[in-house]
């Protein structure tokens, strides 16, 4: 914890240098949740905590992570009404968390009318590493602390789709014209010029790559260094797998209105096929056995976290 005289005048660089917040299970506060319908699913998220926290205590035991807090926090929303905090991981959901927060926040009134642009560049969320250090340590001590996690190869084959296989203004003059000038032998002027036409073995050759030509991206960053589970003590874990049951009991835990549920519909690419575990299959095909190993075990730490079973 913060000493007293920690001085807030102090540059946000310099804070927690070497960060470790340990892992602790605190109860849930399920005096909002009404019904026994939620027997099962509040028995499996007993599970999941229950779960992560014991790797946490085995890989990280004597492990200190050399960071600063409000790195730590950059992908963790704030809703101060039900006080909430929702660490965002890409490709999992999170298009319509976001839609839940602005109606939980009361800047929307349904969930169903925000549009897509709204909900990724409208700046109507607030982030918690906007605060100061005391408010971002009061939240994390004080806020019901959340994140959704998918199958980490259905994770990745999904952001390709998404990002490489439909026209983009971004993902395809920033990362296509890069992987396709790096990795396409005898590249066609066109692809050079365009970035378009991504094939997915090129994508994993760009993302196993110790010296890639373009950066990481939160669509495909690992979960471990998108959200910290092992720093920052979670309370609720949900899973794309099961994330209409997971949350909705989640909206009931936090006391939201009893008309909010979690938007069923697709964000974008509405005709397309979802992501599935045969879908991920096909893609793999395109990969050696070798690729599809390093690819493993880049998500390695994922995997294991929330007991994801491998390819």
């Amino acid at each position: 914890r913060l000493p007293e005289q920690q001085r807030m005048s102090e540059s946000p660089l310099s804070w927690f240098r070497g960060v470790y917040l340990p892992p602790a299970l605190h109860p849930l506060n399920k005096t909002f949740v009404k019904s026994d319908e939620w027997q099962d699913t509040d028995s499996t998220q007993e599970k999941r905590r229950a779960f992560l926290q014991d790797f946490c205590k085995k890989y990280n035991s004597r492990k200190k992570l050399q960071t600063h807090l409000v790195h730590l926090v950059s992908r963790i929303y704030v809703e101060d009404r039900h006080k909430v905090l929702y660490c965002e991981v890409p490709k999992a959901g999170c298009s319509n968390w976001k839609r839940v927060l602005m109606v939980l926040s009361g800047l929307a009134a349904s969930a169903n009318n925000i549009s897509h642009d709204d909900v990724h560049y409208g700046k109507h969320l607030r982030k918690l590493d906007s605060y100061d250090l005391k408010g971002i340590y009061t939240r994390l001590n004080m806020y019901t602390k959340f994140i959704f996690v998918r199958d980490p190869m259905e994770r990745l084959v999904s952001a390709f789709r998404d990002k490489f296989e439909h026209p983009n203004s971004y993902y395809h003059p920033v990362f296509g014209k890069a992987i396709i000038k790096k990795y396409r032998h005898n590249a066609d002027e066109e692809a050079l010029k365009t970035g378009s036409g991504v094939k997915f073995k090129e994508f994993i050759q760009y993302l196993l790559d110790s010296h890639r030509p373009v950066g990481m991206d939160i669509h495909w960053e690992q979960v471990s260094k998108l959200c910290y589970p092992c720093l920052i003590n979670y309370d609720f874990i949900g899973k794309f797998e099961t994330l209409e049951e997971d949350a909705n009991y989640f909206l009931q835990l936090v006391g939201a209105p009893a008309n909010l549920k979690f938007p069923k519909f697709k964000d974008r690419h509405s005709s397309d096929e979802r992501t599935s575990t045969e879908v991920v299959r096909q893609y793999l095909k395109e990969l050696s056995k070798e690729e599809r190993q390093l690819t493993y075990d880049f998500y390695y730490l994922d995997y294991l976290m929330f007991n994801y079973t491998s390819p």
